[in-house]
């Protein structure tokens, strides 16, 4: 990661790091030696900080076997304990950041309307373009007029084609044409945005099942990567949208949106736990590289120092 980004990322994460890091600080230089008074006050803190209650017990179990191993007995040690035993469990699930290797590829992103997908698709189109593959995209999410229009400005942004029909049309459709245009012209890299509606769910499922088969027909080569669009300012209910999406479609990552907007960056750590879904790529604001590879390493160095 660069250092520009981790400088951004330590911004961007201010509002957790009041949430959790300043009242962590508090309490371990506040306590002499270790007691369950301790383990109490931090699993509130980290419940709070929408690290969500199975994740908040996991973490804190594994703190007491690291300590009582190393033979901690005095709190001012805790911290450097605690920061490591946070970024082991974010290796879990997060050995392999976002990257297109294997070409063609397709890219599926799904996500409720209003997390930042379209935006999203903009910024990964620019992350692949700039690593020097072909892109184009399919606006697959032709229930909202908005969304195949912000898509063809971000298109026209980043210098990349959109694919679209008219508001309404078969998504499945808009995918097809989408296919046969990228092996035509020999694209790299498709990605394709999809429906963001949760009240129905069995519709939701069916239809990107309809959109999973025309892909499977029309280009069974092409190397998949279905990326779930997450808002962190919405923290234990991202939780919630990611299991109903993961039963429609295989999730591979998690793109995580707005971190610098919320005090509940705590949800990344949920989300690893909670789900086994690696998150790939984080948000920290507005400017077209400020999505970038999740780096548990970096995450846990800008939110705890």
């Amino acid at each position: 990661m660069a250092f520009g980004f981790l400088n951004k990322l330590k911004e961007g994460l201010d509002k957790t790091r009041k949430g959790i890091t300043d009242k962590i600080d508090d309490l371990f230089n506040n306590y002499g030696e270790i007691d369950d008074e301790l383990f109490d006050e931090l699993e509130e803190i980290l419940i709070v900080a929408d690290v969500g209650i199975p994740t908040t017990h996991k973490l804190i179990e594994n703190l007491r076997n690291e300590l009582k191993v190393r033979k901690i007995k005095d709190a001012k040690e805790v911290k450097g304990v605690f920061k490591e035993v946070v970024e082991a469990m974010l290796r879990e699930n997060n050995s392999v950041p976002f990257h297109v290797g294997d070409v063609p590829t397709i890219v599926m992103v799904i996500g409720v309307n209003g997390v930042g997908k379209t935006t999203s698709i903009g910024k990964i189109a620019h992350h692949i373009k700039s690593e020097g593959k072909s892109v184009l995209i399919a606006a697959a999410d032709t229930f909202r007029a908005a969304a195949i229009d912000q898509l063809k400005i971000w298109g026209d942004r980043v210098g990349v084609s959109v694919i679209h029909q008219s508001e309404g049309s078969d998504p499945a459709a808009v995918i097809f044409d989408a296919i046969q245009s990228a092996k035509a012209k020999k694209i790299d890299v498709l990605i394709c945005d999809t429906a963001g509606r949760l009240h129905n769910k069995v519709n939701l499922m069916n239809e990107l099942a309809k959109v999973f088969r025309v892909i499977d027909r029309e280009y069974p080569d092409a190397k998949r990567e279905v990326l779930l669009v997450l808002d962190a300012t919405t923290g234990q209910n991202a939780i919630q949208q990611a299991k109903v999406f993961n039963e429609a479609a295989a999730i591979s990552g998690i793109v995580l949106t707005k971190l610098d907007g919320t005090a509940k960056g705590g949800v990344v750590m949920a989300i690893n736990s909670e789900l086994g879904i690696p998150v790939k790529l984080i948000g920290v604001g507005e400017g077209i590289d400020d999505l970038q590879n999740f780096d548990p390493h970096e995450f846990v160095e800008a939110l705890f120092n």
